[in-house]
């Protein structure tokens, strides 16, 4: 895996395997945001679709 941090990705969702483990960026090039509502209206409503569960930090 690639392990390159993406300075335009904040992310602290330690638990997804693009995480990267020693700082709280995304290593993706970039992510896709999606929904579960029809309308979403709070930021709760959104998704980071990209995500993949981590089995541990290397």
């Amino acid at each position: 895996m690639d392990e390159r941090k993406n300075p335009s990705i904040h992310c602290t969702v330690g638990q997804c395997a693009h995480n990267l483990c020693s700082e709280n960026y995304c290593t993706l090039d970039q992510v896709h945001i999606d929904t579960h509502e029809p309308d979403p209206s709070v930021k709760e409503c959104v998704d980071c679709a990209s995500f993949m569960k981590r089995t541990g930090c290397q």
